[in-house]
C-alpha cells in the first residue's frame, strides 16, 4: 500500500486468519501528510576514497516519544494514527520517513557538481532507499521474545526486501540490521530494524572483497570456505554447529561480545537461502538472541547491533562475499560500555579487553 505522503508499506503475515482472508489489513492511511521529499547528498573523501552521506532533515526525526505517540505501534481506536494504519500486524516494512538515502528527491541543478567546483571533492545525490521493519506490534517485546514462526516471517521479509531493493538500478548493496539499546543510539524503543540500500558498496564490504581476491590470488582458495573450515577444525570458538550454519566467535573479534552466523553454502544474500536453510536459520536465531541477553549477569537486555553482511547487488564483486550475520555489543561488562576512543576511532586499530575464546566459552554456557 501507499502511505499518505507517497511512501510504500508492505505487510508480511503469519496469522492464519489473515492468510485465509478472514481478517484483512487496513490499506488506507488517514493522515494528512505532505509528499515525501528529501535532500540527501554524498561526498567522497579524497584521502580514503570513502563516501559520506549528509541528511540534515534527520535532525528532526522522532526521538523517544511517549507510549501513546509510538509511530511504530498499530493504529487502534482512540489513538492518533501511526505509521502503520492497521489495528494489528505481524511484520511490516515501510519506507523510512527520515531516510539517510531516498528516491523521493527532485532533480536540482548542480546536485552532482563537485564541492566548490573542485574535482578532487566529488559529490552526488544520495539516491537509494531506506526502510524500517517492525518485528512485532508489541512495544514491550524484543527480537529474543519472538516465537519461531515470527522469526521465520522476519526472515521472509528480509529476503523479499533484499531481492526487491537489489533490483533497483540505484542500489549497489542491501544491508538489513537492528540497533538495540539507548547506548547504541536507538531513538525508538519499539522492536524494529532497518534495511539500508546503498548507492555504493560500503567500506566493510569493499574491504572483504579485496581480502577475498587477495586470498584467492595467494592461496587459490575461497576465503569464506577456508575460514569456516578452520574454525570448525579448531572448534575453540564454535558456539553451535548445525546442518547449514555455524555460529562462531571470529578469531579476531573486535568487540567484547561478538558472534557470527556463517552459512555452509556459498550463498550471497538472504534472498538466496533455500526454504530448509531459512527454517534452520530461524531456529538458530531463536537461541542466539536469548543467549546474547543472558551473556552478562544482571543484565536483562543486552544492547547490540545485528548486522547482515551481504554481497553487492551486482557486479564482479558479488562472487567474493558470502552472507553472514555479525552480531556484536558495545558492552564490556554489566553497565560498562566499550567506547571507541583514539586508536579505534581515529586509526581504525582495535584493542579488545577480552579474548575471542572467552567470549565463545561464555556463549556456550548460556546457549
Amino acid at each position: 500500500m501507499t502511505l499518505a505522503d507517497g511512501r510504500e508499506l508492505i505487510y508480511f503475515d503469519d496469522d492464519p486468519a489473515v492468510l485465509d482472508g478472514t481478517v484483512e489489513r487496513v490499506l488506507t492511511d488517514p493522515r494528512d501528510l505532505p509528499r515525501a521529499d528529501t535532500r540527501s547528498e554524498m561526498r567522497r573523501d579524497p584521502l580514503t576514497g570513502e563516501w559520506v552521506a549528509y541528511a540534515s532533515h534527520r535532525m528532526n526525526r522522532t526521538f523517544m516519544p511517549p507510549a501513546n505517540e509510538n509511530p511504530l505501534a498499530p493504529t487502534r481506536e482512540g489513538q492518533a494514527p501511526s505509521e502503520i494504519p492497521s489495528p494489528d500486524y505481524d511484520v511490516v516494512v515501510f519506507e523510512n520517513r527520515f531516510p539517510s538515502f531516498s528516491l523521493h528527491m527532485e532533480a536540482t541543478e548542480g546536485a552532482s557538481d563537485p564541492v566548490d567546483g573542485e574535482d578532487i571533492f566529488p559529490r552526488r545525490p544520495a539516491r537509494s532507499r531506506c526502510e524500517v521493519i517492525c518485528f512485532t506490534p508489541d512495544a514491550s517485546r524484543s527480537f529474543a521474545d519472538l516465537p519461531l514462526s515470527r522469526i521465520r516471517t522476519v526472515i521472509e521479509a528480509w529476503a523479499h526486501r533484499t531481492a526487491a531493493l537489489s533490483a533497483l538500478p540505484e542500489v549497489r548493496h542491501v544491508f538489513p540490521f537492528e540497533n538495540r539499546g539507548e547506548e547504541i543510539g536507538v531513538t525508538l524503543q519499539h522492536p524494529h530494524g532497518q534495511i539500508y540500500s546503498y548507492p555504493v558498496v560500503p567500506p566493510r564490504i569493499r574491504r572483504i572483497v579485496e581480502s577475498s581476491r587477495r586470498y584467492r590470488a595467494e592461496h587459490g582458495g575461497d576465503l569464506f570456505e577456508d575460514v569456516l573450515a578452520a574454525e570448525r577444525r579448531a572448534g575453540t570458538r564454535v558456539v553451535h554447529a548445525g546442518e547449514a550454519f555455524t555460529v562462531v566467535v571470529p578469531a579476531a573479534a573486535k568487540w567484547p561480545l561478538e558472534v557470527m552466523v556463517l552459512p555452509h553454502r556459498a550463498v550471497r544474500d538472504l534472498a538466496g537461502l533455500t526454504v530448509e536453510e531459512r527454517e534452520e536459520l530461524a531456529r538458530i536465531l531463536s537461541r542466539l538472541y536469548p543467549a546474547v541477553d543472558r551473556f552478562f549477569d544482571g543484565v536483562d537486555r543486552t544492547s547490540y547491533i545485528a548486522a547482515w553482511n551481504q554481497a553487492p547487488a551486482d557486479g564482479p564483486e558479488r562472487d567474493e562475499v558470502r552472507l553472514h550475520l555479525q552480531l556484536f555489543s558495545l558492552m564490556r561488562s554489566p553497565h560498562r560500555m566499550k567506547f571507541l576512543a583514539g586508536s579505534e576511532s581515529a586509526m581504525g586499530f582495535w584493542i579488545n579487553d577480552t579474548t575471542p575464546e572467552r567470549i565463545a566459552d561464555r556463549l556456550r554456557e548460556v546457549w
